[in-house]
């Protein structure tokens, strides 16, 4: 499943659109998530940001192994969009010292 975080624009064409990092968050822990396009700022700070997702998933890496899929992000934010984009790279190189560690395993 492809899924939207966003609470104005369009939702893409193949898209589930969700509207709060909770609502993304629970998708992402049934493992439904394939691709995962997150906005930061949502309308409602105190209910969460495009961020929190990251945040949650970074330490699902590294806590559990959790198996993260694609990301993107679709913030017009460009501060926001920067501090994203890190913990992208963040959450790739748990992955990348995940995959390093089971091959050391074989």
């Amino acid at each position: 499943m492809r899924v939207y975080l966003d609470d104005e624009r369009e939702t893409p064409p193949g898209w589930v659109r969700v509207y709060w990092p909770d609502e993304a968050i629970a998708l992402l822990a049934a493992g439904a998530v394939t691709d995962l396009s997150l906005d930061h700022d949502l309308g409602d700070d105190a209910r969460g940001t495009g961020y929190d997702v990251l945040l949650w998933i970074e330490r699902a890496v590294a806590e559990r192994g959790f198996a993260a899929p694609r990301l993107q992000v679709h913030s017009a934010n460009p501060a926001a969009r920067l501090r994203m984009r890190a913990a992208i790279e963040a959450i790739e190189r748990l992955r990348g010292r995940a995959a390093g560690d089971a091959d050391a395993a074989d």
